[in-house]
């Protein structure tokens, strides 16, 4: 599950360059008066990537909770 976050966090970061590239190209070719709204979609992205790194972090932490609290209760028996 740890390689699968790590791939998903990355894809996140990939889809805000992909994005942030697809539409300043655009903005560029068409004009931003147009385009300069569907950048909107690469901070979208952006926030997602931070936001799956902050998650996993905090999941790391409970979970090493969750282990001394088993320990301590393993202990207790």
């Amino acid at each position: 599950m740890k390689i699968y976050n790590l791939i998903m966090s990355y894809f996140w970061l990939a889809i805000a360059f992909g994005s942030f590239g697809v539409v300043t190209y655009n903005g560029f070719t068409s004009g931003f008066d147009r385009w300069a709204s569907y950048y909107v979609f690469t901070v979208i992205a952006i926030g997602m990537f931070f936001m799956k790194k902050w998650m996993m972090k905090r999941t790391e932490q409970h979970q090493a909770y969750l282990r001394d609290q088993a320990d301590k209760t393993k202990g207790n028996l």
